[in-house]
């Protein structure tokens, strides 16, 4: 009987192997090395599935198998672990990727394209270079406050009373330790200049892509949150309501029920960390703005402003900036299926 799902436990030398046929029974296992692979998947007939996992490597395999006619299936991660009976073995895990196949809940991860990759590889590294630019300046204050200087956090306060302390000769700061202090400088510096590189870079992006230009026409969305979306997100129609964007991005809340009882907490922090951040920052600036205009113009607020002044009134900043990060992904969602740019007064009913 000929196998219409091929498992792959993928890796990067090693690739375990289990054909199975519709029913789910298992008839052939292989373990193949990377040439192997290529070649074991380019002898297999066009509309086979081949299930992965969503992980390291796994759209780059999941193109290679658009481009043979095979249909990838990638599948979460986290739901495919509880398929995994005994120990954790490659020959278990590919396993899994079978059975977890037949469950109709696991809904699959579209492929990414390899423009969306390089996007989102431009925001992966940008934000390693701000955690090393941070670590740099927290080293800086360290070494300072071990002779008697502390400093205040914040970049502001390193750019403006380092050089000033280097440059006293009076400072109680040994020669070497003068020394290591510019030399961090100037890799803060550095650090810095490549973080702008990069923001002109993705800010050209969001220029020139129409999905972008539309996405920033939301409130609290930038160049940077917009190519963040479009490099992370394959596929936004794979979300049927805009409530299943922002779960998808950890923005709903925390739900535990049994019988007649229901329990909601906080957001459930569960998708993308990074994005999650970018929007709960738009959101941020949002409710910052719409609060000082409120004390100046409280009659010219927009409705989505309204919405957010009224509830941080009534509930505290934090959650009203929880609850507006939700509401912008709601409408980031809307405004991206339905093509269509955002309108700042209807913003209540482009969230429905």
């Amino acid at each position: 009987m000929d196998p219409t799902t091929i498992a792959v436990d993928l890796a990067k030398d090693v690739f375990e192997i289990a054909c199975a046929t519709s029913a789910g029974r298992i008839v052939e296992r292989r373990r193949l090395s990377r040439p192997q692979f290529h070649r074991f998947l380019s002898k297999l007939p066009p509309g086979v599935e081949v299930v992965m996992e969503a992980c390291s490597s796994a759209h780059y395999w999941g193109r290679q198998c658009q481009a043979l006619g095979l249909v990838p299936v990638l599948l979460p991660p986290q739901y495919v672990r509880p398929y995994v009976r005994r120990n954790k073995t490659d020959r278990t895990d590919a396993e899994a990727l079978v059975e977890a196949r037949r469950c109709a809940g696991i809904l699959p991860v579209p492929v990414k394209t390899a423009e969306q990759q390089a996007l989102q590889s431009l925001h992966r590294v940008r934000a390693q270079w701000q955690t090393a630019r941070t670590a740099r300046m927290n080293v800086i204050r360290g070494l300072l406050r071990e002779y008697g200087l502390p400093l205040r956090a914040g970049a502001v306060t390193i750019r403006r009373a380092v050089p000033r302390l280097l440059a006293d000769e009076n400072a109680a700061l040994p020669q070497v330790v003068r020394q290591l202090v510019e030399h961090l400088l100037e890799e803060i510096g550095e650090l810095e200049a490549r973080v702008r590189a990069l923001d002109h870079q993705l800010r050209a992006v969001a220029d020139a892509d129409p999905v972008t230009r539309r996405l920033q026409t939301v409130p609290g969305v930038g160049p940077l949150v917009a190519t963040g979306f479009l490099g992370s997100v394959p596929h936004i129609h794979a979300f049927r309501r805009g409530r299943s964007f922002a779960s998808w991005l950890g923005l709903t809340p925390r739900e535990a029920a049994s019988g007649t009882r229901q329990w909601r907490g906080g957001i459930s922090k569960r998708g993308d960390v990074y994005l999650r951040a970018l929007l709960t920052h738009g959101a941020r600036s949002v409710l910052f703005n719409a609060l000082r205009r409120a004390r100046v113009h409280a009659d010219r607020l927009t409705a989505l402003q309204r919405w957010v002044v009224q509830l941080a009134n009534r509930r505290g900043y934090n959650k009203a900036v929880s609850a507006l990060a939700n509401k912008l992904a709601r409408i980031v969602w809307a405004v991206w299926r339905r093509e269509i740019d955002f309108k700042a007064e209807s913003s209540l009913q482009a969230a429905m």
